[in-house]
């Protein structure tokens, strides 16, 4: 007997009974909701968000949506962590490190000072103890997480004033993202303001903001800083790696079945390294332009690195004395980073240094 005849002459009763359910089921369409802490305008970081949905319909044949909503759309650029907790939203893309104000702990989900670089963290937590540390965190808010790319390295931001020592930084109102730099900007007596990207140009322009850091030089050229701060410091000692991250709401993700689940973390993983790859392929060209247009490009002095690794390390300090959960993941990621670091020296370190000193 056909499907078709099947249902006719027997009815879901007999449906169930001739065990022709699950198929009947496979074909129930999933619709979620995917909320970004950031706007349309940055394709790099939205643009995940949009290659993940993209992707995960196009695996399902149309079976599987996720709508996505940029920044302000939904709830504020902030509000995705408790919109997730509360069952409102099955997703957000977010900074992990946004949300420190909750738990520290939350910074390792992103990037902290002298942290990891985007290679380093894509190993710790996928074939180190970083997935498993933070996912265990995240249960406390209804969260399973999984990349959804990184910045790599980013730039040391953007300055109304030449910074030439350490002591330039005192007073200095500067946007940071979150995080622990934050603390470690503050022993350093930067005076740190939270606010998010769309706001900055506006601060800066009116002087109510003496500096601010985003992300890198594609990104920052989209938002105009170069106009309103004409210097541009590197590196972003604070953001070795940024890593972005797609939180899914843990009820959710485990009522899908397995082969959506699979969809999931495969969609996942194709808008990741789609991110990566543009921030490294749009970087240096975005920089060239704004050269071009007379940014300052200015590498920080030496001791205004000492000072913020001293203060970090302060900071790292301070957290683990009052957390052994924190000191827990802390620990774990900077044993992870020593094994890396030694790599690295034989390796891609040894190899970048000696191809910038030739032509190719």
């Amino acid at each position: 007997m056909d499907r078709r005849s099947l249902i006719k002459n027997a009815g879901i009763a007999g449906v169930l009974a001739a065990g022709a359910a699950p198929a009947v089921h496979a074909q129930a369409a999933i619709r979620w909701r995917l909320a970004a802490s950031f706007p349309k305008s940055l394709d790099t970081i939205f643009g995940s968000a949009e290659t993940f949905s993209r992707t995960l319909k196009e695996l399902s044949g149309g079976k599987f949506e996720c709508s996505v909503h940029a920044a302000g759309e939904l709830m504020p650029p902030f509000g995705v962590v408790d919109a997730i907790q509360n069952d409102t939203i099955q997703m957000a893309l977010t900074a992990p490190y946004y949300f420190t104000g909750k738990d520290s702990i939350f910074a390792f989900g992103c990037a902290v000072p002298f942290g990891l670089t985007a290679r380093q963290m894509d190993a710790w937590m996928e074939h180190g103890n970083g997935r498993k540390l933070m996912d265990e965190f995240y249960a406390k808010y209804n969260i399973v997480s999984m990349s959804a790319g990184n910045t790599t390295t980013q730039m040391g931001g953007w300055y109304r004033k030449e910074i030439k020592s350490a002591k330039d930084l005192q007073g200095l109102k500067m946007r940071l993202g979150g995080g622990l730099f934050g603390e470690a900007m503050a022993k350093l007596g930067v005076v740190a303001q939270n606010m998010p990207a769309g706001e900055v140009y506006q601060a800066l322009e009116k002087g109510t903001l003496d500096a601010t850091e985003f992300v890198g030089p594609y990104d920052d050229e989209k938002l105009g800083f170069n106009k309103v701060a004409p210097f541009y410091y590197y590196p972003g000692w604070w953001e070795g790696g940024a890593e972005l991250e797609f939180f899914i709401n843990k009820k959710a993700f485990d009522a899908l079945s397995a082969e959506n689940k699979a969809m999931v973390r495969a969609a996942g993983a194709v808008a990741a390294r789609d991110m990566t790859a543009k921030y490294d392929a749009k970087n240096p060209i975005a920089l060239k332009r704004l050269v071009a247009a007379k940014t300052q490009l200015k590498p920080f002095p030496k001791d205004v690195m000492d000072a913020g690794f001293k203060a970090s390390m302060e900071v790292f300090g301070e957290h683990e004395a009052k957390s052994p959960e924190f000191k827990k993941i802390h620990q774990d990621m900077r044993a992870f980073q020593r094994d890396q670091l030694l790599w690295d020296r034989f390796s891609e370190y040894r190899y970048s240094s000696y191809m910038t000193t030739v032509k190719v």
